[in-house]
């Protein structure tokens, strides 16, 4: 089952979960949709009753998974517990999210040069900054988040990470991306010291 809400369609579900999951563990230019309907024992037609192409098929999971991923984010924002606790579960959301991620996805998603598919990488990316940078925003006035930081600074430093993730020489100290996602994601909200926090 992929990280994305359910659908009533069984078909529809069965192309989607096999979808994410080949995607996933292969990328997606390695997967053909003959491929993909095979291991998701759905005919053709079924594929292209819902998807006109892989493209299309693609640019739906990576909205999905946008919108499921801030779902899930909004709801630890909304909880009644204290921040740094948030801060404990936004790490552990991102390390499920990440996990068993394949070098494969990782460089297809992060070199995608489809201009469609690049489009809604680059929207998701802008519309996840904004909603994690105005959480921090309002986690400051409310003294959550150390006052001198600006939060100019807070947007500067989230696209940088996204540029960081991207380098290689920066990929190559770590084992899988995974790694770095979680290393940049520690240093986010942890910085250099060693804090209670992340017990």
């Amino acid at each position: 089952m992929g990280p994305f809400r359910q659908f009533e369609n069984k078909k529809l579900q069965q192309l989607l979960d096999t979808a994410y999951d080949m995607f996933w563990k292969f990328g997606f230019t390695r997967v053909s949709i003959e491929e993909l309907c095979l291991e998701a024992r759905v005919s053709k037609m079924t594929f292209y009753k819902h998807f006109k192409n892989k493209t299309e098929l693609i640019r739906f999971l990576l909205y999905e998974m946008s919108e499921y991923s801030l779902k899930q984010y909004e709801d630890i924002m909304s909880e009644d517990i204290p921040f740094v606790d948030k801060v404990r579960k936004s790490v552990q959301l991102k390390l499920k999210q990440t996990e068993n991620i394949s070098e494969a996805f990782f460089n297809d998603f992060q070199k995608v040069n489809d201009p469609e598919l690049n489009k809604v990488v680059q929207e998701q990316r802008v519309s996840n900054i904004k909603v994690v940078t105005d959480w921090y925003i309002k986690a400051q006035k409310e003294g959550d988040v150390r006052q001198d930081i600006k939060p100019e600074f807070i947007i500067y430093f989230l696209n940088h990470m996204m540029e960081m993730v991207k380098d290689p020489n920066l990929l190559k100290i770590y084992k899988e991306p995974h790694n770095l996602i979680m290393e940049l994601t520690n240093f986010f909200f942890y910085g250099l010291l060693p804090v209670d926090t992340r017990k």
